[in-house]
């Protein structure tokens, strides 16, 4: 099997390619949103 000349293969690496491209954006968006709340509660401890 041949993915660069099977029509469904093609289809398969396209659905790779974005499924890699959102898990990417995840892990972005959840390492920015974790740092922020670190400085939140970093505040919030400071301010006790």
């Amino acid at each position: 099997m041949d993915l660069r000349r099977e029509p469904s293969g093609a289809t398969a690496v396209e659905y790779a390619l974005i499924a890699g491209i959102i898990s990417l954006a995840i892990i972005v968006g959840a390492t920015a949103i974790g740092t922020n709340l670190n400085g939140l509660f970093a505040a919030v401890a400071a301010a006790f």
